[in-house]
């Protein structure tokens, strides 16, 4: 074999038409003698392998995926059976770094008599094909999913319509009962009830391909509904819970999404800090978009951390997530026009900002926003203990 990696004998060349096609398929060509000797290969496949002259030097550092049982004892295989095989393999080295490669190989014959002078070998970027697969498996299972919530959705309908009603009835025997953390708890019970219905409501709208209606609440009052129904898990933790609310009066947003959206930030910090720490939530308005940055200590974030927005990734043990909260949390928010990220605390942890455009929000009325949550505009947050649920007219802070 010469420097340019041609053979100098003229009897294992191909004819210079047929060179011209090799030369113009993607990948690239070897052409190997039984010897495992590479007797031509295309300047394609010289861009991806390492150097070598023999197949077993080029694949070298190569991990193959399929059973593979050696270059030597494959190649014998495929001469005496005549048949082709196809193999993928991560192979290390070359100009193009380490990549998923899928090897097609067949007999090499001539033209004279069909004769076999050794094996082709085709060679494929597989990633494309890596990736392909992993999006159709993700939207069969998402379509899997989705089947399934519709018709849970549908199922939970009846019950839940049957406990509010109790609830209901509840709180009107109740009245004025000298106990007022009686009708606090069944307060709360119907709030989260209520929540449910919406919930429900949303899946099924979204299996008819409609959108429902919901009332536009202000951002602040939002993020301290989502403290409050958190408040107990954090305690439970010991986790010190500040909210910072830089502007008191923010925009709202229709729908309970936004809602479902910090609820899921907000427990994927706490699950994320099982021995302690301290989460942030902050709100304010930054170049004409409401931004909502929920900070914790906790054990931080893959790499990269893009990769927990992937639906069905989780880093929590079997059992304990399903890899959707946060995929979904896209869709919710893409859908309000906004973006969600993901990155790394200065301090350890993880930090994930909502940013969703003012343009795209809603104005709500001051007196509603005065039945949300309030806040200085600067300055350091007041605190609360946890033992006391996060109140909606002050951010919290529980320890």
């Amino acid at each position: 074999m010469d420097a340019a990696g041609t053979s100098t004998n003229p009897r294992t060349l191909p004819a210079d038409a047929a060179l011209e096609v090799l030369e113009s398929l993607p990948g690239g060509v070897l052409l190997v003698a039984p010897d495992l000797t590479v007797c031509y290969r295309t300047a394609a496949a010289g861009t991806c392998l390492a150097p070598g002259d023999d197949l077993p030097t080029i694949f070298a550092g190569a991990r193959f995926l399929d059973p593979f049982d050696g270059w030597p004892s494959e190649i014998a295989r495929l001469l005496a059976s005549g048949a082709s095989a196809r193999f993928a393999c991560a192979l290390p080295g070359g100009t193009t770094g380490q990549g998923l490669i899928i090897l097609d190989c067949a007999p090499w014959r001539t033209r004279e008599g069909g004769a076999v002078h050794g094996i082709v070998v085709h060679l494929e970027d597989g990633s494309k094909w890596v990736g392909l697969e992993q999006r159709l498996a993700v939207a069969e299972r998402l379509a899997a999913v989705g089947k399934l919530a519709a018709k849970v959705a549908h199922e939970l309908n009846n019950p839940l319509d049957g406990i509010l009603r109790y609830v209901n009835l509840a709180l009107r025997l109740v009245g004025d009962a000298p106990e007022p953390k009686l009708r606090a708890y069944l307060d709360e019970s119907r709030t989260g009830l209520m929540r449910m219905v919406q919930i429900i409501g949303e899946l099924l709208e979204f299996s008819r391909s409609t959108q429902g209606e919901f009332d536009v609440l202000p951002v602040n009052e939002v993020v301290v509904q989502a403290l409050n129904s958190l408040g107990p898990a954090a305690e439970a933790r010991n986790i010190v819970v500040a909210a910072d609310f830089q502007q008191q009066h923010l925009p709202g947003i229709r729908g309970g999404r936004l809602l479902q959206v910090c609820c899921n930030l907000i427990k994927n910090a706490i699950d994320a800090m099982p021995q302690g720490g301290r989460l942030t939530v902050t709100t304010g308005i930054v170049q004409e978009q409401v931004v909502i940055r929920v900070a914790d200590t906790g054990v931080g974030l893959p790499n990269p951390p893009e990769r927990v927005f992937e639906p069905f990734f989780t880093t929590k043990p079997p059992g304990q997530g399903t890899g959707l909260g946060l995929a979904i949390c896209r869709d919710y928010i893409t859908g309000m026009q906004g973006t969600i990220d993901a990155a790394g605390g200065e301090q350890g942890g993880a930090v994930f900002t909502v940013r969703i455009p003012v343009a795209a929000c809603q104005a709500v009325p001051s007196r509603t926003q005065s039945a949300g949550a309030h806040a200085p505009s600067t300055g350091t947050p007041p605190t609360m203990r946890a033992d006391r649920a996060c109140a909606p007219t002050a951010p919290c802070e529980t320890g």
